[in-house]
């Protein structure tokens, strides 16, 4: 696996595996950078149409956390053709084009596979200027921690697969919950991506399987720093804590939390479940520089870069 920055024998290539483990940025000689990063998964929700539009927005997220703008995007597919109608998939590609006509882009094409169980996602190819390029490396002492989007959409996916239907469906007591999780992760992060650039941020990530704590840990990890975290302060999704209280944590909280370790302090165990679930299609996690701020609604600072081991997050 490659390290951010580290240049593969090539002195084109600016950034290996930079925000997320799948994306890279390709010099220019135009002063621009070239980004391809790839994403995909299984159904996170049980509507097609939604679960295209999470999943082309997800895919979308990496371009966004770099500080770039998608150009075109292509198709990946696994589909057991055998066992679900081809009506269904028709679904799942529509609600892709949904979110292409939203951000701007054309879908050119893409590939496709008879497997056995559905995927879907998509590769981007975007762009940004060198100038404005953020990675996940480079957070300073003094900047300020911001979160874009609230958290819990992992234990909210994870509700859908486990309770009964009418739990979700209008009128059930996690209806609000599941809206509120398809309406974060059906939206884009290119306002907070724009926001980022004007404040000049210059070290970003975007919150997905890692989680808050996973991707805060490497964040901060590459950077060389430390950082606390107030918990209170933490956006958090409708009927989450409730979700928590029921032991509704996905598979991957546990992964996240065993990569962080003993690198977090000061968490409870249910904090610790909200830090390490995994999101899909997250907000972004910026690093905004002393004096500067994030003109953005619903972006909130959740903590500080303080000097430290490198990688270590305290809980308050």
């Amino acid at each position: 696996m490659l390290r951010p920055f580290e240049p593969m024998g090539h002195p084109d290539l600016l950034v290996g595996l930079a925000n997320g483990d799948d994306a890279a940025v390709w010099r220019r000689p135009n002063g621009r950078a070239l980004i391809a990063t790839v994403d995909f998964f299984t159904p996170v929700v049980d509507d097609a149409r939604i679960w295209g539009q999470i999943a082309a927005a997800n895919s979308a997220s990496d371009v966004y956390a770099m500080g770039g703008s998608p150009l075109f995007a292509l198709n990946v597919l696994a589909w057991p053709k055998d066992e679900l109608p081809m009506s269904l998939l028709a679904e799942v590609m529509e609600g892709a084009a949904d979110i292409a006509r939203r951000g701007g882009w054309p879908v050119v094409g893409g590939h496709s596979i008879d497997g056995a169980e559905p995927l879907f996602g998509q590769v981007f190819l975007g762009e940004v200027e060198e100038e404005n390029l953020m990675t996940n490396v480079g957070a300073n002492v003094g900047d300020t921690l911001v979160l874009t989007k609230a958290l819990g959409t992992g234990l909210i996916a994870t509700a859908v697969k486990r309770l009964d239907p009418a739990q979700i469906a209008p009128g059930g007591p996690f209806a609000a919950a599941y809206e509120a999780a398809v309406a974060s992760m059906t939206t884009l992060n290119k306002d907070a991506s724009d926001a980022a650039r004007v404040a000049g941020v210059r070290c970003a990530t975007d919150v997905t399987g890692f989680g808050l704590a996973g991707h805060l840990h490497k964040l901060l990890k590459g950077s060389g720093v430390a950082a606390t975290i107030d918990f209170e302060a933490l956006p958090v999704l409708p009927g989450v804590h409730e979700l928590i209280a029921s032991h509704m944590a996905p598979g991957g909280t546990g992964r996240n939390l065993d990569f962080v370790g003993t690198a977090m302090q000061g968490a409870t165990d249910a904090q610790r479940t909200l830090l390490g679930d995994p999101q899909t299609s997250g907000g972004l996690l910026v690093c905004v520089p002393a004096g500067s701020t994030l003109d953005l609604p619903g972006a909130t600072i959740i903590g500080h870069v303080v000097p430290g081991d490198p990688g270590r997050i305290t809980i308050h």
